[in-house]
């Protein structure tokens, strides 16, 4: 996580950094970013950049976090219009991830992100659904959930049920950059995968 220092940092600062590090984590990915090019970027002196984070990663994590705090956000909105149903809401959010990666920079970014993903990766990613805590995040997406659509015992399933749904969308994401594939193609792959999820995870009418 960024130093406090980055936090001390006056607002235009702050976002003259984060958009010189997307530009530079949208040309190449992180092991080939250059702090020298971001500094540049952003007007800064190198030992600056050290004050705000520990290194290109720090910042770089610091990016995808912030990212997943916005889409958490997003997907309880989304959640609460489609009236607490799971699948929905996802189908939903695969959408607008999509529409997201209409900007070239940001699809540069999360390509560069998805087709080098690490466990540090995918954890910046999935604030949401953390196996080391169980976090307010989730506790807030569980209030919202009508479970008694759902083939579960208990919150501890649900849990796992999220995860399960996560890695499915992941490696969704990662099949749109790694095939190139059109928004149809994309939301049809998605909605046949999670729609297949849903026959096993719902129950059947009359059995609610």
């Amino acid at each position: 996580m960024p130093k406090q220092t980055f936090f001390n940092l006056p607002k235009d600062k702050k976002e003259s950094l984060i958009n010189s590090a997307m530009k530079e984590f949208s040309r190449v990915p992180l092991f080939k970013a250059s702090i020298s090019n971001i500094i540049k970027e952003a007007g800064i002196p190198r030992g600056s950049f050290y004050q705000y984070f520990e290194d290109k990663e720090d910042l770089f994590l610091f990016l995808l976090e912030e990212y997943s705090k916005r889409n958490n956000d997003k997907f309880i909105s989304i959640l609460k219009e489609q009236d607490g149903d799971l699948i929905d809401a996802f189908i939903e959010f695969f959408k607008i991830i999509l529409k997201n990666f209409q900007n070239i920079e940001y699809r540069n970014f999360f390509r560069n992100a998805f087709l080098n993903m690490n466990y540090k990766v995918e954890n910046s990613l999935t604030l949401n659904v953390n196996e080391d805590k169980i976090n307010n995040h989730f506790l807030e997406t569980l209030r919202l959930i009508n479970i008694q659509k759902l083939n579960i015992t208990d919150e501890q399933e649900v849990f796992h049920v999220m995860k399960i749904i996560m890695a499915v969308t992941f490696q969704n994401i990662i099949q749109v950059f790694a095939k190139e594939l059109s928004m149809a193609e994309s939301i049809r792959n998605y909605t046949l995968e999670i729609n297949l999820l849903k026959k096993g995870l719902y129950k059947q009418e009359g059995h609610a």
